[in-house]
């Protein structure tokens, strides 16, 4: 499938920026109608999103934006990074656009972002139409972090900052192919285009600082989940099942936790990035999942 950009490069040219606390923020959209914020995840950036484009902003005003620390937005070296100041990037994004209200697709480390948004909902000035959860660690106690995730984010900060600067494009890449499908691997133009973002303002040597966030929602698991069983809000999980990290055994969690909640599953050889994977089935999932909110009115 063919992305809306060809490129990072052109996906950047085509991006604004806006400042949260004298940094910078990358963001853009495309398409008109309704709008969908698309969020994601650690530890790349919105160009995730890039095969999905096309379609969405054929029926949608698709919002994208970088986490501070991520993608082509800012990357502060002395940083203490946080769900709490993701979710205030995401309002000043909201902010940009003067929305009342939006829909929320979110992948990766970004469903912790919605989890928190959801959490502090009664402060929020705009309306969350729907959320679509998508291969990400709703419950730690299921999620199955890399290897690689452990020794950076799980160690002294020393070390977290000795292994992000001497950690090789080898590595990286090897980390990638190991969660994507057996048959949907990343091709040598993805892989390019991924260690130029990561590498993007030196953002390889804070990659110890982002994956903290993921060994932080410890912390957060109670008054999340409880949150999430709390609020009117519809929303789903849609899951590569063959993700490693968060494909079958976090769906299954997430039918035990939210019952009446819908799992829309993809392939069984689509892995954790179903967006670059098999962007159709994706999109498929979602336009079910909005057909099933408006059936359930």
């Amino acid at each position: 499938m063919e992305g809306f950009f060809e490129n990072a490069n052109e996906f950047k040219k085509n991006g604004k920026y806006l400042k949260f606390n004298n940094h910078s923020i990358f963001y853009n959209s495309v398409g008109e109608g309704e709008t969908l914020l698309l969020l994601h995840g650690y530890p790349f950036n919105s160009y995730d999103w890039n095969w999905l484009l096309k379609d969405l902003s054929k029926k949608y005003h698709v919002i994208y934006f970088d986490f501070l620390g991520m993608g082509f937005s800012d990357k502060p070296k002395e940083h203490q990074y946080s769900f709490e100041e993701y979710v205030e990037i995401l309002k000043e994004v909201i902010k940009v656009y003067q929305l009342s209200s939006i829909r929320i697709l979110a992948h990766d480390l970004a469903v912790s972002v919605v989890q928190e948004l959801i959490a502090s909902e009664e402060t929020l000035d705009f309306r969350i139409l729907s959320v679509a959860f998508m291969n990400g660690g709703l419950f730690t106690d299921v999620y199955k972090p890399r290897l690689i995730q452990r020794l950076l984010s799980q160690s002294p900060n020393w070390m977290g900052k000795w292994i992000s600067k001497k950690m090789s494009r080898s590595a990286v890449e090897s980390s990638i192919h190991r969660v994507f499908g057996p048959q949907t691997q990343p091709n040598l133009d993805l892989l390019e285009n991924y260690w130029n973002i990561l590498n993007y303002k030196d953002g390889k040597q804070i990659a110890y600082l982002i994956g903290r966030l993921v060994f932080d929602k410890v912390k957060y698991q109670t008054r999340w989940i409880n949150a999430l069983k709390n609020t009117k809000i519809p929303f789903c999980y849609i899951c590569g099942p063959f993700d490693p990290n968060s494909g079958t055994h976090m769906a299954e969690r997430f039918q035990i936790e939210y019952p009446n909640r819908k799992v829309y599953f993809l392939s069984n050889q689509i892995g954790h990035w179903p967006q670059v994977e098999s962007p159709l089935d994706v999109l498929s999932a979602y336009q079910l999942f909005l057909k099933d909110i408006e059936h359930n009115k």
